[in-house]
């Protein structure tokens, strides 16, 4: 609707502005007519007083109308820019609220996959996400999570292994030799329906990771176990999580 009722005015003002610029030709053919008469009657042709004066008068309401109309010109040019400027502010807003929509319906998905009923049920692990965020450094976050029909409060560790090649060489190293934000050993897991390990590594020089190993353990109220090897693959954000 925004669209069409910008073209209609556009569409009209494009008239208006046609329909004055004919008024200036006809405004410029009449002076042009005035002056040639004021010519005539300077190279002594027979023009009565009366016929002078009311070419004066002609000319002057000529002059009057030519300025109105450059006046009207000058306000639709106006009008016209300021339309411009509110179809772009439309258009941003579109896109602003496009991503807006976009940003709730991917949090809604991650949450829906959380909880998904339908789903294997017990403990479980998600592909990590990584994202590259400058100065050789990588941003990480793992989630653990459970589905059961009745959600215990869950007391346990996560360990961190990330594998690749250095120097030619098969090499691993832990995520607390890489992280400040890591914890030495594992990091502690305390959660009922999922939780979040975040933080940033920095890689070796030289070091070219291949794959990263994650491995829970839960001691409370029952122990399980479950591990994953994922592949290492940067991303260009986080998912949304609609914090």
């Amino acid at each position: 609707m925004g669209r069409v009722r910008f073209r209609r005015l556009a569409i009209r003002q494009a008239g208006a502005i046609n329909l004055i610029i004919l008024l200036l030709l006809f405004v410029a053919v009449t002076v042009a007519g005035v002056a040639l008469g004021r010519y005539s009657a300077e190279r002594g042709v027979r023009v009565s007083p009366a016929a002078l004066a009311s070419v004066q008068t002609r000319l002057t309401e000529t002059r009057e109308s030519l300025d109105v109309a450059l006046g009207e010109l000058e306000v639709l040019r106006t009008q016209r820019e300021v339309d411009k400027q509110a179809l772009d502010m439309l258009r941003a807003e579109m896109a602003a609220e496009r991503e807006r929509t976009a940003t709730i319906e991917e949090s809604l998905s991650f949450y829906r996959s959380l909880m998904d009923s339908d789903g294997a049920k017990g403990l479980q692990l998600r592909k990590p996400e990584l994202v590259r965020v400058g100065d050789g450094r990588i941003a990480y976050r793992f989630f653990v999570q459970q589905r059961e029909r009745e959600y215990d409060l869950l007391n346990g560790s996560l360990s961190v292994q990330i594998r690749g090649q250095q120097a030619a060489e098969q090499v691993e190293y832990t995520l607390a030799q890489l992280s400040e934000d890591f914890p030495d050993g594992s990091a502690t897991l305390q959660f009922r329906y999922f939780q979040a390990v975040e933080g940033e590594l920095l890689l070796p020089e030289g070091f070219n990771p291949s794959d990263i190993f994650l491995s829970v353990s839960i001691d409370k109220p029952r122990k399980a176990e479950v591990s994953e090897v994922y592949p290492w693959e940067l991303q260009k954000r986080f998912v949304n999580l609609g914090q």
